[in-house]
């Protein structure tokens, strides 16, 4: 099954995955082999492995699923597929063409920050989300699947988050419960974890994912100089 893998095209799943790891570990986003990437391509679904050095990976090194069956339609010797599968086939199921997982340092504080202030409040540290609004960069998040438009200046940017739990393919029922709870979020946030991004392509969910990176990265600097997050 090689052919699934191989071609010339530097947009083919299996070398675009390649580089979009490449250039996310020099952002800190995929450090000692964590974080993952998959792209939905017709009925197949490429899959980054476990436990390979994201700056390293070669397109031999990917795995790829037949969308309808769930099943492997190509498994690399000796590596471990990808324990971040199920959360992207929750994405794939709700229209997503592409899905990225970063350990970003940026998310994980926020998500210390959002739980810190519902501690400081009596909220349930569950129910509580990070929101953010007047930040130019919001507009490089989409209103919501099926909806026309980015968001704007003076939207609130809202993204879930879901407790972390000792297993990846644990998160899954979380996730899927987050999604229904905001299915306009394009972005579910874990607790002293990460985040997980989708987007229709594999294009819109890297800029979205660089633009919740920017905003994280903004929130916690606005945090350290005691500047609000809303109005």
């Amino acid at each position: 099954m090689d052919h699934l893998i191989t071609s010339s095209d530097p947009e083919h799943p299996a070398n675009h995955i390649c580089t979009l790891c490449r250039n996310f570990y020099t952002l800190g986003w995929v450090t000692g082999t964590g974080g993952g990437v998959s792209i939905k391509h017709d009925a197949h679904i490429f899959i980054a492995p476990s436990g390979v050095q994201k700056e390293l990976m070669r397109p031999e090194n990917m795995f790829v699923m037949d969308y309808t069956t769930r099943t492997y339609l190509r498994k690399p010797p000796v590596l471990k597929p990808s324990a971040c599968t199920p959360l992207f086939l929750a994405a794939f199921e709700r229209g997503a063409g592409s899905c990225i997982h970063t350990h970003s340092q940026w998310a994980v504080l926020v998500t210390l920050l959002v739980e810190k202030d519902a501690l400081a409040h009596g909220e349930t540290v569950s129910d509580a989300c990070f929101e953010i609004e007047q930040i130019e960069q919001i507009k490089g998040i989409p209103k919501g699947r099926g909806k026309h438009g980015m968001l704007g200046y003076f939207d609130r940017l809202k993204v879930p988050i879901i407790e972390n739990t000792a297993h990846e393919e644990d998160l899954t029922q979380s996730l899927e419960a987050a999604m229904e709870r905001y299915p306009d979020t394009y972005a579910v946030l874990v607790r002293r974890h990460g985040v997980y991004v989708w987007g229709d392509n594999v294009q819109k969910a890297k800029t979205q994912a660089e633009s919740l990176d920017y905003i994280f990265r903004l929130a916690v600097e606005m945090r350290r100089l005691d500047l609000p997050w809303t109005q």
